[in-house]
């Protein structure tokens, strides 16, 4: 969900056409995992999706098989598409896949390679010679539309954006609130739950009303984090309906998780529980006032470990929960910075 939902201000420069041309926007269709599928519904521009786990990302992998291949090349091959933007990560290839989109047909294909492209790449940047590496992944997306001939519409700031939020006062109710959203998708990137629950305990005391927000897997944790008193929306929210909750939130207290970055979509302050697992400069929510907690030179940095390789999670386990509600207190107060949404390459684009 977080890769999709960081790619939006791209898709939105792919879909706004070709400049200087004047060629007439684009008819944009995503391509991603089934994880990231209703995000991508939620992006302005993505007039499609195609959903299709590619074997090199997913974890657990799918096969790659004859058949599994050839689902996405005759999507692609039926569909007419003439080209190709590859948004992928700092540690991922885009190789495989313009593979079997020139397979499939496609006649220009843009991408971030570190490795040699031969014909697999129209236009081939190289990660830390043609841009940095420690950018937002925001901004890295951005940057490879930008080196296809794609610009963001007049007027666009270039954040995260939803193309609508939902009204969700039945849901939570008419009176000011902070989420908190406990769960991760990995052990690594976890805040205890019994933290979180002193820090719902402490935002009460300080007079906040706390919304808890999970997964439908998740009822426990929220249930336990929400204690007696919070309103537990554990299990009974979609993505859409959760991107409404964050909208009306004053502030979000959540890890480095999708959720965070939808927060961040819908402009609302997050308190980030941020593990170093991956780099907070390229992954920390984007372009909202942010206040980030963790340990960022602890042991496990830069690892992208799954599950905490140093005993007693040090990097999260360390940050007590009067320092979050202290952190939701200035994020509320209009005290914390703006995390950087313009970089030094689009202010000088700008002038």
């Amino acid at each position: 969900m977080g890769d999709v939902l960081l790619s939006g201000p791209a898709v939105r420069a792919v879909a706004n056409g070709r400049i200087p041309d004047g060629s007439r926007p684009n008819h944009v269709v995503m391509l991603c995992g089934r994880q990231g599928e209703a995000a991508a519904a939620l992006l302005p521009g993505a007039a499609e999706v195609y959903s299709w786990d590619s074997p090199w990302i997913m974890n657990p992998a799918p096969a790659m098989t004859g058949p599994h291949a050839d689902r996405l090349i005759d999507y692609v091959r039926n569909s007419r598409i003439t080209e190709a933007v590859i948004l992928t990560s700092f540690h991922q290839s885009p190789l495989p896949l313009a593979l079997l989109l020139r397979l499939a047909g496609v006649e220009r294909i843009t991408g971030a390679s570190t490795d040699y492209a031969g014909s697999l790449l129209d236009v081939r940047l190289k990660p830390g010679e043609d841009f940095p590496e420690d950018q937002p992944e925001a901004e890295r997306a951005l940057g490879i539309a930008e080196a296809a001939g794609f610009r963001l519409p007049a007027g666009d700031d270039g954040k995260l954006r939803l193309a609508s939020v939902p009204d969700v006062a039945d849901l939570v109710g008419p009176d000011p609130y902070v989420v908190v959203h406990p769960g991760a998708a990995v052990p690594a990137r976890a805040w205890p739950p019994l933290h979180h629950a002193a820090a719902v305990e402490l935002l009460q005391g300080a007079g906040h009303r706390v919304v808890v927000t999970g997964g439908p897997g998740e009822t426990s944790l929220t249930a336990t984090v929400a204690g007696p008193s919070a309103l537990d929306l554990g299990g009974r929210t979609d993505l859409n309906s959760l991107a409404g909750v964050m909208a009306g939130a004053g502030a979000v207290i959540t890890g480095n998780t999708g959720p965070a970055h939808l927060a961040a979509a819908v402009g609302t302050p997050v308190a980030c529980l941020f593990s170093p697992v991956v780099p907070a400069i390229r992954w920390a929510p984007y372009g909202v006032p942010l206040e980030l907690l963790g340990d960022q030179n602890a042991a496990c940095r830069m690892t992208r470990a799954r599950v905490c390789p140093v005993p007693g999670h040090p990097c999260l386990d360390s940050v007590s929960p009067e320092e979050v509600v202290a952190a939701v207190e200035r994020l509320m107060g209009g005290v914390s910075s703006l995390s950087t949404h313009v970089s030094t390459r689009r202010k000088a684009r700008n002038r």
